[in-house]
C-alpha cells in the first residue's frame, strides 16, 4: 500500500487510538468482521471508494450495513475508512485488516503493558512455528473444503494457552487469510506487534557513556515524558560530537550539536 492509500491507512490509526481507552477485543472482533463484509462485495468496495460519492453519502452506505449489528465504535471506524480516499477498491479493505489488528494489539498492550505485547507476540511466534514445521498441519489450514470452524478449532488446540487477543489473531488469520497462507497473515500481525512495541523502547544516542545518575535522570524524565515504563537503549555515536537524540516509536528528539550545525549550514544555503 502507497500513496493515498498509505495515508488515509495512517489517518485511521491514529483515529484509532482516541478510542482504545475503553475498547475490547470485541472492536477487533468487528471489524474483522467488517473486512468479511467488504471482500465478499465488490460493488460495495467500489462505491465505498468511489471517488465521485461524498463522504457523507459513503457514511449512510455503512450506516445501513453496519448500524445495530456493531458498536458505535466500530461504525464510526468503517465510516472514516469511506470517507478518506484510496488508490483502489482492494485498499480500504487491507486498512480495515491493519486498524483491526492494531485494535488487537493495543488492548492487550492496555491490559498489561510491554509484558502483554511480549506475550502476544512469543504467542504467535510459536503458532508460526509450529504450523512452518509440519506440512500436514499447513494443508489441513489451506483445505478448501474445511469450514471455517474446523479450521479454528485445530488451530486453538495446537496452542492452547493463547491470550484472548493471540487466540482471536490466529482465528482471522486461519479463518479469512485473504490470499494469503495463514502463517503469512500472523507474520505482518507480529510486524504489527514488533511496531507497537518501538512505543515502549526509548534508542538513546550520545557521544560518550552516561554516568549511572545521568541515566537515571534520563530514564525519570522519559517515562514521565512519555507515561509509561521505558526500556533504553544507549548507543556510542561520537559523530554528534555533543548532546543527545533520542527516539521513541515514530518521535524522534534531537538535541545534538551536528543536527544544530547542520540547521546552521540549511540556513546559510538558503
Amino acid at each position: 500500500m502507497a500513496g493515498v492509500s498509505s495515508e488515509s491507512l495512517a489517518a485511521a490509526l491514529t483515529s484509532l487510538e482516541t478510542k482504545l481507552a475503553h475498547a475490547s477485543l470485541e472492536l477487533s472482533a468487528e471489524l474483522f468482521g467488517a473486512v468479511e463484509v467488504l471482500d465478499g462485495n465488490a460493488g460495495l468496495r467500489r462505491a465505498l471508494t468511489d471517488p465521485a460519492r461524498g463522504a457523507q453519502d459513503k457514511a449512510g452506505l455503512v450506516a445501513s450495513l453496519l448500524r445495530g449489528k456493531v458498536s458505535a465504535t466500530a461504525e464510526s471506524t468503517v465510516a472514516e475508512l469511506a470517507s478518506s480516499r484510496w488508490s483502489s477498491a482492494r485498499d480500504i479493505g487491507d486498512a480495515l485488516e491493519t486498524v483491526a489488528a492494531t485494535a488487537a494489539i493495543a488492548v492487550a498492550e492496555r491490559q498489561d503493558g510491554s509484558a502483554g505485547l511480549e506475550r502476544l507476540e512469543e504467542d504467535l511466534f510459536a503458532f508460526i512455528r509450529v504450523v512452518g514445521s509440519s506440512h500436514d498441519l499447513q494443508r489441513a489450514l489451506d483445505d478448501p473444503q474445511a469450514s471455517t470452524e474446523a479450521k479454528r478449532a485445530l488451530a486453538l488446540r495446537l496452542l492452547p494457552n493463547a491470550s484472548a487477543a493471540s487466540a482471536l489473531l490466529i482465528r482471522q488469520a486461519v479463518s479469512a487469510p485473504r490470499g494469503l497462507k495463514p502463517i503469512a497473515l500472523l507474520e505482518r500481525f507480529v510486524e504489527l506487534v514488533a511496531k507497537r512495541q518501538e512505543r515502549w523502547i526509548a534508542s538513546v544516542s550520545v557521544t560518550r557513556d552516561l554516568t549511572t545518575e545521568q541515566l537515571a535522570r534520563l530514564q525519570a524524565g522519559l517515562n514521565n515524558l512519555y507515561g509509561r515504563e521505558l526500556n533504553i537503549n544507549v548507543e556510542i555515536d561520537p559523530a554528534l560530537v555533543g548532546g543527545i537524540r533520542v527516539k521513541v516509536g515514530d518521535e524522534v528528539v534531537d538535541a545534538t550539536i551536528a543536527t544544530r550545525v547542520s540547521d546552521l549550514r540549511r540556513r546559510l544555503a538558503g
